[in-house]
């Protein structure tokens, strides 16, 4: 069946994201204020005109592309600011909308960032023709925190110093190295994949596991997580980094024996780390023992995340609403535990409504994933939705102990410019990604019916100009 534009249908629920928002800021300016803070009217009357411009855009430029990312980006993105701004003017600081406000100039820088991409990466398969350049301009964004302009706060060196800015470079590299792993394991997958040493006992096949020149890969995917880990102090970049570098390369080969490698290698490493640097085993012995006494008063123990889980179940079910409770007392409540405060205003249901906005985000890049017929666009699109999900399992995961806390930021709603701004990215090239998959393409091939299994379809403009 021929695709057709769904931009209509991506107009209606973006209206209907924009009303969600509008109830969460009126509702939380009546609780905080007493009445409608003119603030929230701006930062509804930007997210509106922010959101309506892209979708205008996408109807000239990709009317084929998917039509419920931008809408649940949105959505994400002002339930934020929402809640970012909740929180500030419960702590009663002063000037109380400066954090909000500048949220939403990160908001709007992002939504720039993913109108210039969809304007500017029309053909995405073009990328693998950069993909070495773009592998070189990741490393020297990990490792740009640990030169002289690297900035370190709570004895974690992430950021870099930009005059009066800070960025955090590591956000902007994942998504350079999922498009490098879609390109490099593209090219090498059936080398990855079928190449294998059999291990037998008493002739009896025990398991296979790839050749040791073919695991210079995974060797230099554990030395830059475990650079991470040790350099930058950062367990949850590093964690995120390499479990979809794990993720990327299973679905390239669907070999377990890869997983299994990457994980044991992963666990050595991270317990060597554990062994020799104290603010790993910091992390664990807060995980471990965050009830004891003595590890939740120590200077940096676990008053954080047990205050959190406690604003947790203090929320309960439906909630405490935008101006009662405790979050905005919690050291990062607007960022790193951002879905704690989420669960203590809206409760239970509000957090499981929130949860299943970021995974109906990473579901959407999975369905682009199966749609795409280019095995560079599928692993670059799934990519993207296993940075989303596992994100949030890091996330939330630290914050119930599951896990330990690593300080990751929750996709579009938490506090800061780089994670925000990155994200924004992301929803770009997925979106010219499924533009892409879906567009009625010109073929090669004449005289087969349309949808023949025998046509291999291929757009000539996603074809380098030598090869025609």
């Amino acid at each position: 069946m021929r695709p057709v534009p769904q931009r209509g249908a991506e107009l209606a629920l973006l209206l209907a994201s924009l009303g969600a928002t509008a109830a969460a800021l009126g509702s939380a300016s009546l609780a905080v204020t007493g009445g409608i803070d003119p603030a929230v009217v701006t930062y509804l009357v930007a997210i509106g005109v922010g959101s309506l411009v892209l979708h205008v855009l996408l109807r000239f430029t990709a009317p084929y592309a998917d039509p419920i990312l931008l809408p649940v980006a949105t959505a994400l993105s002002g339930l934020g600011i929402t809640i970012i701004w909740a929180l500030q003017m419960s702590r009663g600081s002063e000037p109380a909308h400066t954090e909000a406000d500048r949220q939403l100039m990160w908001t709007l820088a992002g939504m720039t960032l993913c109108a210039l991409t969809i304007l500017f990466v029309r053909r995405p398969r073009r990328l693998t023709l950069y993909t070495y350049l773009i592998a070189l301009a990741a490393l020297i964004l990990l490792l740009l925190p640990l030169s002289p302009l690297g900035h370190e706060v709570l004895g974690a060196r992430r950021w870099i110093a930009l005059g009066p800015f800070t960025v955090q470079p590591s956000e902007f590299a994942k998504v350079l190295l999922v498009i490098f792993l879609a390109s490099y394991l593209g090219r090498r997958r059936e080398v990855l994949a079928l190449v294998t040493r059999t291990f037998r006992i008493g002739g009896v096949k025990v398991f296979s596991a790839p050749r040791a020149r073919d695991l210079a890969p995974m060797g230099v995917g554990w030395g830059l997580a475990i650079l991470l880990l040790v350099g930058t102090k950062d367990l949850g970049t590093s964690l995120l980094l390499f479990g979809t570098f794990l993720a990327v390369l299973y679905a390239a080969t669907a070999r377990k024996s890869w997983v299994l490698i990457g994980l044991v290698a992963f666990s050595a490493g991270a317990y060597v780390a554990y062994l020799l640097f104290g603010h790993v085993r910091n992390r664990v012995e807060i995980w471990m023992h965050a009830f004891e006494p003595e590890v939740y008063d120590a200077p940096g123990g676990s008053f954080q995340v047990v205050e959190g889980m406690i604003a947790l179940a203090y929320g309960g079910l439906l909630g405490t609403g935008f101006h009662a409770g405790h979050a905005q007392e919690i050291f990062a409540s607007d960022s790193d535990l951002i879905l704690v405060s989420v669960g203590e205003k809206l409760g239970a249901t509000g957090l499981i409504a929130v949860l299943a906005l970021l995974f109906l985000f990473a579901q959407r890049a999975f369905r682009i994933a199966l749609g795409s017929r280019d095995v560079f666009l599928k692993l670059t699109a799934l990519g993207y939705g296993f940075i989303t999900a596992f994100d949030v399992f890091i996330v939330l995961g630290g914050a119930t102990l599951i896990i330990p806390l690593t300080g990751m930021t929750t996709p579009f709603m938490s506090a800061g410019g780089s994670a925000l701004m990155a994200n924004w990215l992301i929803v770009g090239l997925l979106l010219t990604i499924s533009e892409t998959a879906r567009r009625p393409q010109e073929s090669f091939s004449a005289g087969l019916a349309p949808g023949d299994p025998a046509t291999e379809v291929i757009d000539v403009r996603d074809v380098p100009r030598g090869a025609r």
